[in-house]
């Protein structure tokens, strides 16, 4: 990128960098800018931007001692540089500098600032007292890329809808299959967004992207589904999740969005003698969204069911909770082919315990069957084969 010549200075996080990237490639569309003050006052009042959906004010207002100083004492019409990690990422033409809350900023965003709340504490220390508004640019192609692609897949199969699942997989479990599958069955082509937070609390992005990569190649029609990577920044952490998901699918070009029933974002509550959640508030936002039904296994349906259909009790049902399997995969354990496919299990401990296994070869012969050939066993043949002996029965 060509630097301007400034030497004043805004130091932004990676967040803001692909938030602002979002902005600049139209996926936050009507938002085309970083709101003023007026802007700001009406989207407040409203929860709308030009008669759409929009739950908070699109705004920098990075945090830090330096940046107070810079935007407390900016002139308008001066340019500021942006600055991420010591690299030089784009710079802003200064149109208006105005105060704000941050605590009442991060209660926009997540419906409330107490502490207790995950993404209250650490939101709080990002969000500075001012805000900045202006033309700007930002060095970040990855959203123009992933537009770009969906778009030459839809034309590849002349798709007459396509359809959006935000997907975090963590891990990739069989509800996730069931969902994705069923959504093939009523659309054209499915787009994946592939949810990459900035936190480490769970597998990595590079694992998940790796297992769902794997599952869509071998399992799925490959030329009706895209995965694209969606950074998870804190603006699609609130209670109002579903209206940007919704906002960034349609600017994408999908024109359904299909949702899990515990989707953080959905809100259920009751108002005028019927369930309502926050997609029956979604407006001017020209796309169709679906919440899915909850899956599980039902020990006497013997088989993956909705529990709309399901007519046994939820003792008999084996819920499909990531943390849960997680948990198992991060002990070591691989689930149970009713919970993960096997392949996806071995592929995810290969990576989480690497080079665990101690005299493989050894094991691998003494307890495990072979083709009579010499093989050369690797952690993944043999967590494969070790799943396939646990389905192993004896005759009585």
């Amino acid at each position: 990128m060509e630097s301007v010549k400034t030497d004043r200075t805004l130091f932004i996080d990676h967040e803001a960098v692909s938030a602002l990237g979002l902005l600049k490639a139209g996926l936050l569309h009507p938002v085309t800018k970083l709101m003023g003050s007026q802007e700001t006052e009406d989207v407040l009042r409203d929860a709308q931007y030009k008669g759409c959906s929009f739950p908070f004010p699109f705004i920098l207002s990075p945090s830090g001692i330096t940046n107070e100083k810079v935007l407390s004492s900016t002139a308008v019409g001066e340019t500021l540089v942006l600055m991420c990690d010591s690299v030089e990422v784009g710079y802003i033409v200064v149109d208006e500098v105005f105060e704000i809350n941050p605590k009442k900023r991060v209660k926009q965003i997540y419906g409330t600032d107490h502490e207790s709340h995950p993404g209250v504490k650490q939101t709080l220390k990002r969000v500075g007292n001012y805000a900045v508004s202006g033309d700007f640019h930002i060095d970040y192609k990855e959203a123009l890329r992933a537009k770009q692609a969906i778009q030459k897949a839809k034309e590849s199969i002349d798709a007459k809808h396509t359809t959006a699942i935000m997907v975090a997989v963590n891990p990739l479990h069989r509800a996730h299959e069931r969902l994705i599958r069923q959504t093939l069955d009523n659309t054209d082509l499915v787009v994946l967004y592939l949810l990459k937070p900035y936190t480490q609390d769970n597998l990595s992005f590079e694992i998940r992207h790796k297992v769902l990569s794997y599952f869509v190649e071998n399992f799925l029609p490959q030329n009706r589904v895209v995965i694209v990577t969606l950074e998870h920044s804190y603006i699609f952490a609130g209670h109002n999740e579903v209206i940007l998901d919704a906002l960034v699918a349609k600017n994408y070009g999908c024109d359904r969005l299909v949702i899990g029933q515990h989707h953080a974002g959905v809100g259920m509550y009751y108002t005028q003698h019927s369930n309502q959640s926050i997609c029956d508030r979604v407006k001017g936002i020209d796309i169709e969204i679906k919440i899915s039904n909850e899956f599980v296994y039902c020990n006497e349906c013997t088989t993956l069911v909705s529990t709309h259909t399901c007519p046994h009790g939820k003792h008999h049902h084996i819920s499909y909770r990531s943390d849960s399997i997680l948990n198992l995969l991060q002990c070591g354990i691989i689930p149970p082919v009713v919970l993960m496919r096997k392949e996806l299990s071995a592929m995810i401990l290969c990576e989480l315990f690497v080079g665990r296994i101690q005299n493989i070869d050894k094991l691998y012969h003494d307890i495990l069957p072979s083709a009579g050939l010499i093989e050369e066993p690797s952690d993944y043949d043999f967590y494969i084969k070790l799943i396939e002996l646990y389905q192993t029965t004896s005759l009585t």
